[in-house]
C-alpha cells in the first residue's frame, strides 16, 4: 500500500496544475487524503460499490471512481459530477495505478535480492523472478557490505539509495539490523579499483554526513546474477578478516585478503597445533605496542635494519636491542627472513584464535 503522504502529494500535484480538487479513500469507505473535499460528500455504500462490476458512480453532485490493483479495488478517487473534474480524476486513478506497481515492484525486488543473498531461492526461481522483474541476469555485479556502529536507521539508508539508483540497476537491502547490502551494477570498464573508489566514497559520506564510523568491504565481480549470494558470503569474509587482521583499514577487499583469508579458514585444532610448535608453552599473547610497531615496520621494510631504525627514529643499536628482546621472547630472530615470516603468520594466527575466543563469550 501506498502511504498517505504519497497519495497526498499525488493529488496536490494535479490540483497545482489543473486547480481541480479531488479526495481519496480506501475500500474501507476512510478518508487516506484530499484537497479540498472534505467529509462533505454523500455517503456511499462502500462495500456495495466496491462488489460492483461498475468502475464508478455517481450520486449527489459526486463522482467515485475506483483505483484496481491486481483485480482488487485498493483506493476511490472522488470528484465532483463535473465533466472536467471526471477527466482530472481518472489521469489521478491512473497515476495511483502506476505507483502501485512501482511500489509492488520495489517490494518484489527487495524481497528478491534478499531471498538471493541468502540463498534461498532454487536456481530455477532465480531466473524465472528476475525475468518477471525485468533484472537483467548476464550483467557484471558486486556486493558492498556496510557495516555501522549502531543500529541502520533510515538516513544512511536514505543516503545510499541516493547514491545508487534503480534506474542504474543498483540496489540497496539489509539482512539485519547492523549492516547495508549494496549491489552494486558495473559497466564492462569497470573494475575493482573503481569499486575502492566507491566504497571510500561512502566512508566519506558516513562520516561527514551522517557522523557514523563504519566498515565497508565488498566481494568479487560476478557474471551472473545467481553469483550474486556468492560475492556478498566473500564481502562479509573481507568484512570479518578485516576486523582481526586489518584492524586500521576501514575498507576491505576480498580479493586483497591475502594470507589473512587462508588462516580464517584454518580449523583452530590446526591453529593450536602451530602455535604449541612455534612457541611451545611461551605464547606471546600480548606484545607492547612498541613492539609490534617494530615488527611490522622491520618486515616493511624487508628486514633492513638501518633503514627500520631510520623511519622509527631510533639508533640502530636501539633497534638491535629490541629485536635480541623479541628474540629471548618468542625464540625467533626476525633478522633472519625464515623466522620473520613465521613470526608474522604466528601472530596472525593468535590474533585469530583471540578472536575465535571473544566470539564464544
Amino acid at each position: 500500500m501506498l502511504t498517505t503522504q504519497v497519495i497526498q502529494t499525488c493529488i496536490e500535484d494535479l490540483k497545482d496544475i489543473t486547480k481541480i480538487d479531488l479526495a481519496v479513500i480506501d475500500s474501507a469507505g476512510l478518508l487516506i487524503a484530499s484537497t479540498g473535499i472534505k467529509k462533505d460528500f454523500p455517503p456511499v455504500s462502500i462495500d456495495k460499490f466496491v462488489d460492483s462490476e461498475a468502475e464508478s458512480q455517481t450520486i449527489g453532485g459526486y463522482h467515485y471512481m475506483k483505483v484496481i490493483h491486481e483485480d482488487e479495488v485498493t483506493y476511490v478517487v472522488i470528484c465532483k459530477d463535473l465533466a472536467d473534474h471526471i477527466v482530472i480524476a481518472r489521469i489521478a486513478v491512473k497515476q495511483l495505478q502506476s505507483l502501485l506497481v512501482a511500489y509492488r515492484e520495489k517490494i518484489d525486488k527487495n524481497n528478491f535480492f534478499q531471498n538471493l543473498l541468502l540463498d534461498n531461492l532454487l536456481l530455477v526461481d532465480v531466473y524465472n523472478r528476475a525475468k518477471k522483474l525485468h533484472m537483467d541476469i548476464a550483467v557484471r555485479r558486486a556486493v558492498i557490505l556496510v557495516e555501522v556502529q549502531k543500529e541502520c536507521d533510515n538516513s544512511i539508508q536514505e543516503m545510499l539509495k541516493n547514491m545508487f539508483s534503480q534506474q542504474s540497476g543498483d540496489f540497496v537491502t539489509s539482512v539485519d539490523e547492523h549492516d547495508l547490502i549494496v549491489i552494486k551494477q558495473l559497466e564492462p570498464d569497470e573494475d575493482y579499483d573503481d569499486l575502492m573508489a566507491i566504497s571510500l566514497t561512502i566512508r566519506g559520506m558516513l562520516n561527514t554526513e551522517i557522523m557514523v564510523n563504519g566498515k565497508i568491504a565488498y566481494g568479487t565481480i560476478v557474471s551472473e546474477l545467481k553469483d550474486v549470494s556468492k560475492s556478498y558470503k566473500e564481502a562479509k569474509m573481507a568484512l570479518d578478516v578485516g576486523k582481526i587482521f586489518y584492524a586500521d583499514k576501514d575498507v576491505v577487499a576480498y580479493n586483497t585478503l591475502g594470507i589473512g583469508r587462508l588462516i580464517y579458514q584454518l580449523p583452530i585444532n590446526l591453529c593450536q597445533m602451530f602455535i604449541e610448535e612455534i612457541f611451545g608453552e611461551n605464547v606471546p599473547n600480548e606484545l607492547d605496542e612498541e613492539t609490534l610497531n617494530t615488527i611490522d615496520m622491520f618486515l616493511e621494510n624487508s628486514l633492513n635494519v638501518s633503514e627500520t631504525a631510520r623511519q622509527l627514529y631510533v639508533h640502530r643499536n636501539t633497534l638491535l636491542y629490541r629485536l635480541e628482546k623479541l628474540q629471548k621472547v618468542t625464540g625467533l630472530d626476525i633478522r633472519v627472513f625464515d623466522d620473520a615470516l613465521t613470526l608474522k603468520i604466528a601472530l596472525m594466527v593468535v590474533n585469530y584464535m583471540k578472536y575465535l575466543n571473544n566470539l564464544e563469550y
